[in-house]
């Protein structure tokens, strides 16, 4: 009897999950997908991916009169929450949910019109290559090269010019024109940043900017999923980020969520109405718009801190536009605040980057910066971005880094902010006559400021970059004084970025902050260059020797525990002499600033506490071995690099 009812019981509670699991097959049945049909004008994201923490998705939909449509789609763990119209008719906004149990794969969104006639839009959901926490990004190991595409190497000249876009052919002669450098051009020199010892690379945005004029630089985006053509294709984008992964290098992607380009797509039919900032004024003026009608912005970039800042001073910094030609995009409205996420994270995946550097981050709205970073550190933890704050201000610097304890409880989920004050210390520092409270004395306070930072090591230092004039020319073209500000920004406890062309002492003398002439053409980019910076052909003796001065450097720092994550000691100057020194566990570097002219014997009784005394030193540039006694004699002005590792 207790074998029969056992028995039953079994087949009841079998037959009860026989049904259960058949109701919820049926909940949803894929559709087979016959053919991919592509009747919608615009879908954005173009695809995604299964796997997120976040499983919502809203998908942008532009289609004549498509607000009037009912969309939907049937497949097993992806599903429509919402659908949402737009001011413009010509918009729908969906928010769909894709569960842990969906599958990569192809479905048809069906958008059923008040006729009774359908268009149909297949869309894709893919597999991640790789899991989210290899999505590394750059840290204080990692030295950047920071790209002008445009101005580098034309590896296709067959792209020079692009049919059908605004802006056609190239000049040379002219700053401000296309001169046709592109991404393949950047691929097929990997070989020379990697040999110089950069382990990432930073191109200036390579996202379309099919504008009429001034076009080459890449911030004034007319579409943020389509790579300009003259620039190369998504593949050509793609194999530059798989060649740097396969030299255990990284990709960093510039993106702008400030603004776009005038001739953005949209701009044309604005989903709502306040799409963008001053969007009011923007049509009532559309056919006389240009800089005197704009409302720019004040750039008071302190009234994201300032407790007393009034809110039209404010409101006028973050709504004001760039230009006249960059719209000023409102975060505060939440379809663009979706957007502008998930475009980033859409990037992060195609791409496999290495990390974001976001352009102008005071300027669009605190709070979304806030979301938007912190959305995309969620989905990769060991991911950075580092966002421009152009100011020389430490406490501005320190406010934008993640973890600093701000009165306002601010919190920007940003690991790394770029370190402008610094920049400005160091060039102060060597280009002044030494004196109480001018000379190095600035250099050595402006380290002392990291007591403010969060995390001084995750700042990123630079000394030149596409907006400020060349470091040669900051320096009137002293190379000593390049040499020493080059060897001590990339032994200070920060994230060092190298512009393009600094290797060979490009500068800017003709027309000093000229943004054109900063971002001049790399020798030997170019078919016929008489100079070729790659090969060495034509340079001078000192661009070679700075080619050779920096290869060392780098190549020591990339293996040097001590530089990437030791502890920093450094002593106030005296006699026109710094020292520097980066610690740990076995692996001493002192690093040496001497701005004297004539031959010097340093005393070393006042380093002590480095614990060397006896200890043999080699110079990393010279390769010579001293023996860290009672003095040094430095013979010439400039940087002594000394370490106690032997290779």
């Amino acid at each position: 009897m207790k074998t029969l009812k056992l028995t039953l019981l079994t087949l009841l509670v079998a037959i009860v999950f026989s049904c259960q699991e058949t109701t919820s097959e049926e909940k949803v049945v894929s559709e087979p997908i016959t053919e991919i049909q592509n009747d919608i004008e615009k879908v954005e994201p173009p695809h995604w991916w299964i796997g997120f923490k976040n499983q919502s998705l809203q998908l942008l939909v532009k289609h004549p009169n498509i607000g009037k449509a009912t969309p939907k789609m049937s497949y097993q763990g992806v599903s429509i929450i919402k659908v949402h119209k737009a001011d413009s008719p010509n918009y729908l906004f969906l928010d769909l949910e894709i569960s842990e149990t969906a599958k990569a794969g192809q479905f048809n969104i069906k958008f059923q019109q008040e006729d009774g006639s359908e268009l149909i839009q297949t869309y894709e959901l893919k597999s991640r290559e790789k899991p989210a926490e290899d999505y590394v990004g750059f840290d204080s190991s990692d030295a950047i090269y920071l790209i002008t595409p445009d101005r580098f190497a034309n590896a296709n000249p067959q792209n020079d010019s692009v049919e059908g876009l605004l802006q056609q052919g190239i000049d040379r002669t002219d700053n401000y024109a296309r001169h046709g450098g592109d991404i393949q051009g950047i691929t097929n020199h990997l070989d020379y940043i990697e040999d110089l010892g950069f382990t990432a690379v930073w191109p200036c945005p390579l996202l379309i900017n099919d504008m009429p004029s001034g076009s080459y630089h890449g911030y004034a985006m007319t579409d943020f999923y389509k790579v300009d053509p003259r620039f190369g294709t998504l593949d050509d984008y793609r194999k530059l980020a798989d060649d740097l992964r396969s030299r255990n290098m990284k990709l960093i992607m510039d993106q702008v969520a400030n603004h776009c380009g005038l001739e953005h797509w949209w701009m044309k039919d604005l989903p709502f109405k306040d799409w963008v900032n001053y969007q009011d004024l923007y049509e009532e003026n559309i056919d006389n718009w240009d800089w005197k009608v704009t409302k720019t912005s004040n750039h008071r970039r302190t009234t994201n801190q300032d407790p007393y800042a009034s809110q039209i001073d404010h409101r006028e910094m973050s709504d004001g536009w760039f230009v006249s030609s960059m719209p000023d995009l409102n975060q505060r409205n939440p379809f663009m605040a979706n957007y502008i996420i998930q475009n980033s994270i859409w990037w992060v995946e195609t791409l496999g980057l290495g990390g974001i550097r976001q352009d102008t981050y005071p300027y669009p709205d605190k709070i979304f910066m806030s979301h938007w970073a912190g959305a995309i550190m969620t989905e990769y933890p060991n991911f950075s971005i580092v966002g421009e704050e152009w100011s020389y201000n430490p406490l501005l610097i320190g406010y934008w880094q993640e973890g600093h304890e701000n009165k306002d409880q601010y919190d920007s989920n940003l690991k790394s902010t770029m370190d402008f004050a610094m920049q400005k210390h160091i060039v102060d520092a060597l280009n002044e006559e030494e004196s109480w409270d001018k000379g190095l004395v600035k250099m050595y306070e402006g380290l002392a400021n990291d007591f403010a930072y969060k995390s001084p090591k995750d700042i990123m230092a630079f000394l030149d970059n596409h907006d400020k004039s060349r470091v040669f020319t900051e320096f009137n073209g002293d190379v000593a004084n390049t040499k020493m500000a080059l060897s001590y920004l990339l032994m200070m406890p920060r994230i060092p970025q190298i512009y393009y062309g600094t290797e060979i002492l490009m500068d800017d003398f003709d027309n000093p902050g000229d943004h054109g002439l900063i971002r001049t053409d790399f020798p030997g980019g170019w078919e016929g260059d008489t100079v070729n910076a790659f090969s060495g052909e034509g340079l001078t003796a000192a661009q070679k020797d700075m080619q050779v001065y920096l290869k060392h450097i780098l190549n020591y720092r990339k293996n040097s525990k001590a530089i990437h994550n030791g502890k920093t000691m450094h002593f106030a100057p005296e006699n026109g002499v710094y020292v520097l020194a980066r610690i740990l566990d076995n692996e001493t570097i002192v690093h040496i600033i001497n701005k004297n002219e004539n031959p010097l014997e340093l005393d070393l009784d006042r380093f002590e506490a480095l614990g060397l005394n006896g200890k043999s030193l080699k110079n990393i540039i010279s390769d010579e071995i001293i023996i860290w006694d009672t003095s040094i004699k430095i013979a010439n002005k400039g940087s002594v690099i000394l370490t106690t590792k032997s290779n």
